[in-house]
């Protein structure tokens, strides 16, 4: 069976994990403890985990966040989301072959009391904002309970290896995501007033003003006086023929395998979607070892930073913009992707068709919030409150932000009145860091052609300063000090390369003519060595763009170990020092499309808008144009969104097909929510007293 562990990286540790075995279909393989099925499946090459009940089609994992049903595999006679459901010595897992037989019927079950308790408030969601939230209360001593889903506190955190933007200050700018919510956690420990549950889910609130929680599968019911509802979003889905085949993963899946569990899901992978986490998923897939294809986006500019974007470009990965997938191609799974240009209308424009080589397609087209928990507590009278993206989509550094204002709003209505009104200023940055990329500006004018200094290739306005904090001389500053101002040189710089190595973008490199004017040594950051680059290699450098400024050899690679970094050195002539920007390291024959493109002429309709009960586009298109504009009459007529995900995925993607279709949203009736949050096994909603 092929190993697809990732032995080696250039930012994460790799543990020494002790192996169990567990058995797949009858066959043993190996596991690393306390992972999930999924992920010790695809670790194992196992990309497809059973076949759909209506149509055949093979299942795998789109979410591993337990909001999709895709993962479903079969364990003691139960489906379970293998993505959430941990290996065990001896376990035996089946692939969900059709409608799975029912297990015997083991008589009355016993029943047990259900556990109650009260806290003063509830936070649903350990990320970002969650943590920073109970931090702010913990230090007030206000009795809190935290819940996450996840067997680790930190939320996406713990899935992103690149340096953070924002405020050194405030937001941890310059520190890894994975370290921020090691810090965040570690600090909420030395609070004994909150409360961690991890391994739970908050199942409902209730009109009682109860909360329903399966904590490590055993149910509870917390009545809190208060809510935070910090448990982020969930990611988008598309249209588009094909979209039913396996190894078609959202980035939160892939970054989950790659960066959480280590696990190498794909050699070569394309990517949809130019947003930043699109953008960061490209980055961590060259980090793990796998070829990045190419990516695109619909609109005409990438919309996350141009900082990430042109860490892509530089690295060798095309960027396709006012492009959108056409169509997935395969069998089973991914085979090849074909992408196709569109106009300013978003129509596909004939004869600019492109296939490309793949066995993976990431989509990485936004988030919808979270705000379920928002709606049921409201709905039910209790204070409630939200924070990060279950309040809207920004950055994780604006989510730990108003994260504590959160915390500190909720401290205030406890009864703590000498916290005072969140002061102003916090308010205006909290705006500032949930800001879009501002304005794209030209360098920096009038740079020495002496001495040693930085070159600035950041260019966007976006909220970020670690390094104007960082330099010992205090030669760099933004224009009006502003976090979202451009940074500025101005100053005698003496080499040190600090803000080299703290700029979350790698956008700045060093050029020092000291030693020869006419050929300056360029110093520039490089964090994926595990492809390596050693002194004497031919680099095959670029500009901010990616344009090819020649080949030439590394003269330094010196490894800065408590930064996770390397400082690459190169001499060039003196007319192309200040366009260094890096090295290209993915060859141009990776992203070379096929002869000719592979789609079918028709594709819109074959689509796959709910995937759980595999109704397609068309079947929803011709209702529509029918008359029909209530949601839960398609859902009644069609099954869309009675499936195990609860309309989580396909209703975004219905009501997309409305507006498509020149209906008014004020006409939309909207879906009834289903009562729980995930689906649970009636067997863990144990009851006191009689069944009588």
């Amino acid at each position: 069976m092929e190993n697809k562990r990732i032995e080696r990286h250039p930012i994460l540790p790799v543990p020494d994990r002790e192996d169990i075995l567990f058995t797949f279909n009858g066959k043993p393989l190996h596991a690393k403890k306390g992972e999930m099925i999924s992920s010790a499946l695809i670790a194992n090459g196992i990309n497809v985990f059973g076949h759909h009940h209506k149509d055949g089609s093979a299942q795998g994992i789109f979410c591993a966040n337990g909001q999709c049903a895709k993962c479903t595999v079969i364990v003691d006679g139960i489906a379970i989301k293998s993505c959430m459901t941990a290996v065990t010595p001896g376990m035996e897992v089946f692939s969900a072959e059709g409608l799975p037989e029912l297990p015997e019927d083991g008589g009355k079950p016993e029943r047990q009391a259900i556990e109650e308790l009260e806290t003063d408030v509830l936070i649903i969601g350990g990320g970002p904002s969650g943590l920073a939230a109970a931090v702010e209360l913990g230090k007030r001593g206000i009795q809190t309970l935290l819940i996450d889903d996840k067997h680790a506190l930190g939320g996406k955190l713990v899935l992103q290896t690149h340096k953070f933007f924002g405020s050194e200050e405030d937001s941890h700018a310059g520190v890894r995501g994975h370290d921020i919510g090691k810090l965040l956690a570690a600090e909420l420990a030395s609070h004994p007033s909150v409360e961690v549950w991890l391994n739970s889910t908050a199942i409902y609130v209730f009109s009682d003003q109860k909360v329903g929680i399966l904590k490590d599968g055993v149910y509870k019911i917390v009545t809190p006086k208060r809510i935070l509802n910090a448990a982020g979003a969930r990611e988008k889905f598309l249209r588009f023929s094909g979209n039913h085949l396996a190894r078609i993963y959202g980035a939160g899946a892939f970054q989950t395998l790659v960066n959480r569990d280590l696990v190498r899901p794909t050699q070569r992978l394309f990517i949809i979607g130019g947003g930043n986490v699109g953008l960061i998923a490209g980055y961590h897939a060259l980090q793990a070892g796998i070829e990045v294809v190419g990516l695109a986006e619909a609109m005409p500019r990438c919309g996350g930073y141009k900082v990430h974007a042109d860490k892509l470009a530089r690295l060798g990965v095309p960027i396709y913009t006012s492009h959108s997938i056409l169509s997935a191609n395969g069998n089973e799974t991914v085979e090849s992707v074909t992408i196709t240009q569109i106009d300013d209308k978003f129509q596909r424009i004939p004869g600019t068709e492109k296939s490309f080589d793949c066995d993976t397609v990431l989509i990485a087209v936004g988030l919808d919030s979270l705000s379920e928990f928002t709606q049921q507590a409201l709905d039910a009278g209790i204070p409630v409150y939200a924070a990060g993206d279950a309040l809207e989509i920004a950055e994780a550094s604006s989510a730990m932000f108003n994260g504590k204002i959160a915390g500190l709003s909720i401290a205030r209505e406890c009864g703590h009145p000498e916290v005072g009104e969140v002061p102003l200023e916090w308010l205006a940055k909290a705006q500032v860091l949930k800001s879009h990329p501002g304005a794209i500006k030209d360098y920096q004018d009038e740079l020495p052609e002496e001495g040693v200094f930085p070159v600035i290739h950041c260019l966007q306005e976006i909220p970020c300063n670690p390094c104007t904090t960082v330099c010992p001389t205090n030669s760099i500053h933004t224009e009006d000090g502003s976090l979202m101002a451009l940074p500025l040189y101005d100053g005698s710089c003496i080499g040190c390369a600090k803000c080299v190595l703290i700029c979350p973008g790698l956008a700045i490199t060093l050029v020092d003519y000291r030693k020869d004017p006419e050929n300056p040594t360029i110093t520039m950051p490089y964090e994926v060595f595990n492809i390596p680059r050693k002194v004497g290699d031919a680099l095959e450098l670029v500009d901010i763009d990616g344009n090819d400024l020649g080949s030439f050899a590394a003269v330094s690679v010196v490894e800065m170990k408590d930064r996770q970094t390397q400082l690459v050195r190169v001499q060039v002539p003196r007319a192309i020092a200040k366009k260094v920007a890096s090295f290209r390291i993915q060859a141009a024959q990776v992203s070379q499309p096929l002869p000719e493109p592979i789609f079918n002429e028709k594709p819109a309709d074959d689509a796959m808008i709910c995937l759980c009960e595999k109704v397609t586009v068309g079947r929803v298109r011709s209702l529509i144009r029918s008359g029909i504009t209530n949601l839960n009459h398609i859902k009644a007529i069609t099954r869309a969104g009675m499936g195990p995900c609860g309309a989580k995925t396909c209703e975004t993607l219905i009501k997309n097909l409305l507006r498509e279709e020149g209906i008014p949203v004020e006409q939309v009736v909207p879906n009834t929510k289903r009562p729980v949050f995930v689906e649970v096994s009636l067997g863990k909603f144990p009851q006191g007293g009689s069944d009588e």
